[in-house]
This record gives structure tokens, C-alpha cells and sequence, in this order.
């Protein structure tokens, strides 16, 4: 019974990892200087992003950030399936800061024990707009305290994510509400 229970859990292991993408052979992302963690929390519209399997087809979608008392992040993912009308839906994820020099390299948890990364690669000044990198370059989430921003800002933005490697024929404009 030893013998067969190791290979059991062993093979989920093993299919997990060869769903992960390979190494980018291209420099690591540059994250910003500092984020001051206090004025990041808050509402934050996805307006561009390379969607991951469960953002397919979402619409209005936003991430919404709160500090724990222990210093973790609470993540909430706002969405609406193919129909900014649709039924809102949310999910949950935990963000743990890894580097507290600079407070722009997160792990953040869907699903224990799996952290992703999460790399604030670009941030306003005024924190009004940020993008968040990953380091395959698979996944990018160009966000706003807005739903939406001038289309010049949103160049600019992808021109910051092209600069740092990113294909910009991989990255769409997320549909949001507006006059709300």
C-alpha cells in the first residue's frame, strides 16, 4: 500500500509542472522602486491583460486590494462572464509581500500551496495607473483607478511593457462599465 500511495501523489506533481511555462530566456522584469503599500490598497480596473485561463471571456473585471493586520493583502477579482450585464462573480487570493525593500515583488495565493508571482513593473506617480508582470511574460494586467483611461495613457502603457519584453499583439483591452 507504501508503494502505490507515493506515485499517486506524485503524478499530479509531475502534470502540474509540465503546464508551466519554461523559463524566459529574456532579461528578468524590472520592478518599480518602492511601492507604498497604504496608497496602492484599493480599486483597481484591469484595462489591458494577457487573460490566464479563468479571466477568458471576463468583462469588467477589477482587482480590489485590502491590508490584513498581519501584512498580508486580501485580493478580490471582480468579473462578469462575456456580458458586462451578466451576474457579478468574484474570487479570492491572498497577496504575501516577498520583497520588503521595495514592496513590488508579491506572491500571491489562489490556491495553497501555490504562490504566483506578481511584479509591479510599472506605477503612476500619483498611483492612478500601474501594470503588473510575470516573469514569463505570459501574463500582464495593465490597470487603472479608473474604468477606463485616454487612449494616449494606454499607449504609453503598453509602449512600458513592450520596453520590458512583452508582446503586444498577446494583450487585449478588457470591456468596463462607465457612468457608474
Amino acid at each position: 500500500m507504501k508503494n502505490t500511495i507515493f506515485p499517486i501523489l506524485l503524478c499530479p506533481l509531475v502534470l502540474l509542472c509540465g503546464c508551466m511555462s519554461t523559463p524566459s530566456k529574456k532579461a528578468p522584469l524590472k520592478t518599480v522602486d518602492h511601492v507604498d503599500l497604504s496608497r496602492f490598497m484599493g480599486d483597481w480596473y484591469v484595462i489591458g491583460t494577457i487573460p490566464w485561463i479563468v479571466e477568458k471571456n471576463n468583462v469588467g473585471t477589477m482587482d480590489i486590494y485590502k491590508m490584513r493586520p498581519d501584512g498580508r493583502i486580501d485580493i478580490t477579482y471582480v468579473f462578469h462572464k462575456k456580458d458586462l450585464l451578466a451576474k457579478r462573480q468574484e474570487m479570492h487570493a491572498i497577496g504575501t509581500v516577498l520583497d520588503t525593500k521595495t514592496n513590488a515583488k508579491w506572491g500571491v495565493q489562489f490556491l495553497w500551496p501555490f504562490k504566483a508571482p506578481y511584479l509591479v513593473i510599472d506605477l503612476a506617480h500619483d498611483y492612478s495607473t500601474t501594470t503588473i508582470g510575470y516573469p514569463s511574460r505570459d501574463l500582464i494586467w495593465i490597470m487603472a483607478r479608473t474604468p477606463t483611461l485616454p487612449e494616449g495613457t494606454y499607449q504609453e502603457l503598453l509602449q512600458k511593457a513592450s520596453s520590458q519584453g512583452y508582446d503586444l499583439s498577446r494583450i487585449v483591452k478588457v470591456p468596463q462599465k462607465t457612468g457608474m
